[in-house]
């Protein structure tokens, strides 16, 4: 190793300590200081005890949580982090499960959040997890879309792009055209990334399946204002499985045993309306459809649409459809 090099290393003598105690060292995992100057010669640096019990003081003045073991044991370790393990733990099972992230760039996360914990604690987060054969994208670029739509968001410009679906043979079959909208959030729901945003060929407002989206440009034109009543958190109460039909107030009936059921679907600011000993009434806004008859179907004769009569119409006729099959 040159002298160049050799000095280069020793400049860089307290940042490769700050390495080595984050990378080999947790509340359960201890260093002690030949381990300390052994490691710090795998990386070409020489250090003496007396220089290292500095330059540990001053990673703890710099806000690094370092205890000392002493008596029977002697040694160090990074008691907190800016990410503890249970944290890691919630960020890794959050990108196994989601459906947008291939199987691919989820392990290439996994990694990086194994690199926020000592390679001890890293072993759990694995061990912890699954990834394969879990239902997953197909779209290597999603997270480049992702990022184009929040640069398109934080400055206020439409969108174009080109929309697929996937055919019988799972190859891709592209929509008529190029889809231009003005984006106004990214929504996670139901284990997928959504874009809400206005779609001036349906005048309404829309969602896409960011993995089903390709080519996104971030175009001259400003968005088309959201509407002054429009609140995300209230259009995703709305709306079953990111179904952007037309929203219509209906009128409902539950038996009581499914009101968490029903305050997870619309929130806790719902007004529900005591309907004798067994049932409540709540009136909510829905993008009525499939996925909402899907949803209410689900629940049974414990459910029950009372009003407006159109909606009520279109349901049986899809009850009485399906029941045609067989």
């Amino acid at each position: 190793m040159s002298d160049n090099i050799k000095n280069a290393n020793q400049r860089l003598k307290i940042l490769y300590l700050y390495k080595i105690l984050l990378e080999k060292t947790d509340e359960e995992h201890y260093i002690t200081m030949p381990e300390i100057i052994h490691q710090l010669e795998l990386y070409g640096i020489s250090a003496g005890r007396k220089a290292l019990y500095e330059d540990i003081e001053a990673l703890r003045a710099y806000g690094l949580d370092i205890v000392s073991l002493k008596g029977n044991v002697s040694g160090y370790y990074v008691a907190s982090r800016e990410f503890e393990l249970p944290e890691l733990k919630l960020l890794a099972d959050a990108v196994c499960s989601s459906r947008f992230l291939t199987e691919k760039k989820s392990n290439e996360l996994l990694k990086k959040i194994g690199k926020l914990s000592s390679v001890h604690e890293a072993n759990q987060i694995h061990r912890q997890v699954y990834v394969a054969n879990r239902v997953k994208s197909m779209n290597e670029r999603i997270y480049i879309n992702v990022d184009q739509i929040h640069r398109a968001i934080a400055e206020g410009k439409q969108i174009s792009f080109k929309y697929f679906d996937y055919d019988t043979a799972k190859k891709k079959k592209y929509r008529d055209g190029l889809r231009i909208c003005s984006p106004y959030a990214l929504s996670w729901d139901d284990e997928r990334y959504y874009l809400i945003a206005y779609y001036e060929k349906y005048s309404s407002i829309s969602n896409f399946r960011i993995d089903r989206m390709e080519s996104i440009e971030i175009l001259d034109e400003p968005i088309v204002p959201k509407p002054e009543n429009f609140i995300v958190a209230e259009y995703m109460n709305s709306t079953f499985s990111m179904f952007s039909g037309k929203p219509i107030e209906v009128k409902l009936r539950f038996h009581n045993s499914l009101v968490n059921v029903v305050i997870d679907r619309f929130g806790k600011d719902i007004f529900i309306a005591p309907d004798g000993d067994e049932y409540f009434i709540v009136r909510v806004e829905v993008r009525a459809g499939k996925p909402f008859f899907g949803w209410l179907f689900m629940l049974g004769e414990n459910a029950e649409i009372l009003a407006p009569e159109e909606i009520k119409e279109e349901y049986k006729k899809m009850l009485s459809d399906a029941w045609g099959k067989y």
